[in-house]
């Protein structure tokens, strides 16, 4: 029987440790694929084309919204996220399920798209302690601060519409209960 893969999308507001929790959670779960998004944003120190992002300018990244290859797409504090269909369809041709680390607004978007797409929330334990962690990452002026931690409240807001909800107090149990809940997709689907 071939197994068939699954979608999880993990959002959050930004600051909240998506992305250390997804790294943590490949070195768990090795076969479960991770793509890359595109961005129109500048990158950051130490980030690598094709590996961190798809850096685009606006002008490419319009002519790819425009020829259909995004799954979805947002504008994000003032820059453009999306994820391409190729880099989804590139895992589920090999049988595996993918994870996507994007913003709120993408995951619902995909959720209108693809509705077996499993939504997973990662919230802060307290709105302080998200500030802390955006201002202690020290990529971003303070202007770009403030507008996080602005649409971090209509983020908050819309966790009610995922399918599960993660605090990140404390990482090694949140990536457990990330894997947990991976493992039991996976399980479930083996079982059928």
């Amino acid at each position: 029987m071939t197994r068939t893969p699954h979608l999880f999308v993990v959002s959050g507001p930004s600051g909240v440790g998506k992305g250390t929790l997804v790294a943590e959670l490949r070195q768990r779960v090795p076969s479960l694929g991770l793509t890359v998004s595109a961005t129109t944003r500048t990158p950051r120190a130490g980030e690598k084309e094709g590996v961190s992002y798809y850096f685009l300018s606006e002008e490419e990244f319009e002519r790819r919204v425009e020829a259909g290859e995004f799954l979805e797409w947002a504008n994000v504090h003032g820059n453009r996220y999306g994820t391409l269909l190729s880099e989804v369809d590139r895992f589920f041709g090999e049988g595996r399920s993918v994870v996507l680390e994007i913003d709120v607004q993408g995951g619902l978007n995909i959720r209108r798209v693809r509705p077996d797409t499993v939504l997973v929330f990662i919230e802060p334990p307290s709105a302080e302690e998200l500030e802390r962690r955006l201002r202690g990452r020290g990529t971003e002026d303070e202007q770009t601060v403030r507008l996080r931690l602005s649409n971090a409240a209509s983020e908050l807001e819309a966790a009610a519409d995922y399918d599960v909800r993660i605090v990140n107090d404390d990482l090694v149990r949140a990536v457990g209960e990330l894997a947990d809940l991976i493992d039991s997709y996976e399980t479930k689907e083996r079982s059928l």
